[in-house]
């Protein structure tokens, strides 16, 4: 680990130095006011657990079990878009990090590098998420190409029915249709290493989409295509269409609320992620610590119950696994080790958040992840 960056928040300063401008603020902005952006992290931290000193203790075990598979920790990467452009080659970097440290890495249908690749890299133990297109046919083509990967998990993403608002993205040229402007190269050219490395990765692709999209379009028409492509909203009919043509893990992310992980239970869903797509989609909704402890409390045993968003450091992913879920994702985090230490950056931020998590399961005398729950002493109020 290196001793200068022992922290995901020095991490972030360190990421924010060498990224342009543009691209920090795509990975660490939300949408509006960022508000719900601000309110994942401090609910989590608003949880307080309860030590136990006065008896024996032999130690604590980070591994746990997860559709079958055993991971080191419990925690995995989720999926981000267009990490490519946040550091180049960050997407393969990370799959990298994840399979040699037993973690479950998660592709994201618009990610910077394809199925197939991540599929060589992690030897088929990753996991896909869905952006549901609008036209059947494409969704067919994906599912046919997923399964040849090998993969056995598909996370089916609920959670963005339509694009955010984000002023951030819209004042750099990343809304829909993209601009490059005249700032935005500006940017690009105070950062060497980010500069050198995209000549060398070469200009960030959808690479997953590669064979659906038609060539010669410039950036403008690019961004109307994929707006087109992936239009409307996961509904049950949608759901229940995958789950009779997928054979492997079925996760639909995004569920907050029991009528929705009821609709994903009947329709023979896996599991679900409680999540708000780390602050991008809607200001006003709530933390994600906050529901994932209701549904937990109600629904625990019946579905696998997992989290993302906000969760930045090892004791965060304690406080969420003492609230009851079963497993949790970091996005940023594990960016913002890449975007700072490039290729180490991923192995270091795993380190982190193993150590980090290890220490509060000693100090708590907790043997392992899952009896966190039985270390919760205070939940933010509901």
């Amino acid at each position: 680990m290196n001793s200068k960056y022992p922290s995901i928040e020095d991490l972030k300063v360190k990421a924010k130095q060498r990224m342009p401008g543009f691209a920090y603020d795509y990975l660490s902005g939300g949408c509006f006011s960022e508000v719900n952006l601000e309110r994942n992290t401090k609910e989590i931290r608003d949880v307080q657990l309860n030590p136990v000193y006065l008896r024996d203790y032999n130690g604590a075990n980070l591994e746990t079990e997860l559709f079958g598979e055993k991971y080191s920790a419990p925690f995995g990467i989720a999926p981000v878009g267009l990490q490519g452009l946040m550091w180049p080659k960050s997407c393969e970097i990370l799959a990298q990090a994840a399979k040699e440290h037993k973690l479950p890495f998660i592709l994201s249908t618009v990610g910077t590098s394809s199925m197939e690749e991540i599929a060589q890299i992690t030897e088929g133990k990753f996991w896909f998420q869905l952006y549901h297109p609008a036209e059947n046919e494409l969704r067919d083509k994906l599912l046919e190409r997923l399964q040849q990967t090998e993969c056995k998990t598909l996370v089916l993403l609920a959670d963005t029915p339509t694009f955010a608002y984000r002023p951030k993205e819209i004042k750099n040229g990343l809304s829909i249709p993209p601009k490059m402007s005249l700032k935005n190269v500006l940017q690009m050219l105070k950062c060497p290493q980010w500069c050198m490395g995209q000549l060398l990765a070469g200009i960030p692709e959808f690479k997953t989409m590669k064979p659906y999209i038609p060539e010669g379009l410039n950036m403008k028409h690019l961004g109307l295509f994929m707006n087109k492509t992936f239009s409307g909203r996961l509904t049950p009919d949608r759901i229940k269409a995958i789950r009779d043509k997928w054979k492997g893990n079925l996760v639909i992310k995004g569920v907050v609320n029991p009528e929705d992980l009821e609709i994903a239970i009947q329709l023979g869903a896996d599991g679900v992620i409680v999540s708000n797509h780390g602050g991008r989609q809607l200001d006003a909704g709530e933390s994600t610590i906050k529901p994932l402890k209701r549904l937990t409390d109600s629904y625990t045993g019946k579905i696998k119950i997992m989290m993302d968003s906000g969760i930045r450091s090892g004791s965060d992913v304690a406080a969420s696994m003492a609230s009851g879920a079963d497993f949790t994702f970091l996005g940023r985090s594990p960016m913002y080790g890449v975007a700072a230490l490039g290729q180490q950056g991923g192995d270091h931020t795993m380190t982190i958040l193993k150590r980090q998590l290890l220490q509060v399961m000693e100090q708590l005398g907790c043997s392992n992840v899952h009896e966190l729950k039985d270390h919760l002493l205070k939940q933010p109020i509901s």
